[in-house]
This record gives C-alpha cells, sequence and structure tokens, in this order.
C-alpha cells in the first residue's frame, strides 16, 4: 500500500476570512490558522522566500479537509477560479450534504449562485456546482432515499 489516506485538499484564496465564513457555513470546523514561511516551506513548494497564512478547516465526519491558503509572499501569478470545468487542471471540490435546498439558501448568504441548475442523477442524489466565494467551484450532493 503506497497511500495510507488523502490527508486534505488545498485552496488558494485572497480573503482567508471569507473563505473561512463561508466553509463554516457550509459545516466544516476551523481547525487552525497559522503562518507558513521559512527556508523549508519554499523548498516544499518550489516558492522560496513565501510567506502563506493557512486555515485547516475539518468536515463533520472529522475524516476530510480543506487548507485555505492566503499567499502574503510572493503575489498569487495565476487565477484559476473563473475556468469552466473542462479545462486542463480543472478543480472543483465536491461535498456530501444532508439537506440540498436548506445549504443553497444559506450559502446565499455568503453570495454562493448554482451554476447552471440542480439536478436529480438516476434518483440517487440531487446535485448541483455552485460558485462560492472568490469564484470558487464547489460540488454539493445529497443522497435520495
Amino acid at each position: 500500500m503506497t497511500v495510507k489516506r488523502m490527508d486534505n485538499v488545498g485552496i488558494v484564496v485572497e480573503s482567508l476570512d471569507t473563505a473561512i465564513s463561508f466553509f463554516t457555513e457550509l459545516g466544516l470546523e476551523l481547525e487552525g490558522r497559522s503562518m507558513i514561511e521559512g527556508e523549508w516551506a519554499g523548498r516544499v513548494t518550489g516558492v522560496r522566500g513565501q510567506q502563506v497564512e493557512v486555515a485547516m478547516m475539518r468536515t463533520p465526519d472529522g475524516h476530510s479537509r480543506l487548507e485555505l491558503s492566503r499567499f502574503v509572499k510572493p503575489a498569487t501569478v495565476a487565477d484559476h477560479r473563473k475556468a469552466p470545468v473542462n479545462a486542463l487542471g480543472y478543480l472543483r471540490v465536491m461535498f456530501a450534504v444532508e439537506d440540498l435546498d436548506d445549504t443553497l439558501k444559506r450559502l446565499a448568504k455568503h453570495g454562493a449562485q448554482v451554476v447552471d441548475e440542480v439536478v436529480n442523477y438516476e434518483n440517487v442524489y440531487r446535485l448541483c456546482y455552485i460558485r462560492g466565494p472568490e469564484g470558487l467551484l464547489i460540488g454539493l450532493a445529497q443522497e435520495l432515499g
């Protein structure tokens, strides 16, 4: 066995406070927030001289984590948030929710908008993609039955 488990998914954002508020509303819990910097960090990422503020969020089941990062320096060099789903390197995070309609209503208060529509997939799931804070693409799925 090579992989023990997936530790986290990382997303770079402009506003850590806005992203934390959004993902807290979704049901994730803030585990911690800290500044990552130093020579060792640049050797890991290949971005020397970096200073990054990081917030780690945990899903309610405790099995998954989301790492939100805000680069203080150097400045970000690309923006993939508005890329369509058929773009190379396309990224979205999918969350299972208990009540899709309630979740959408609560997230709308944080600016979330459904990308196209909520669909019923073979009477197994209701699902949709939303654009969250800063245009982040988030998938939501409610298991039916």
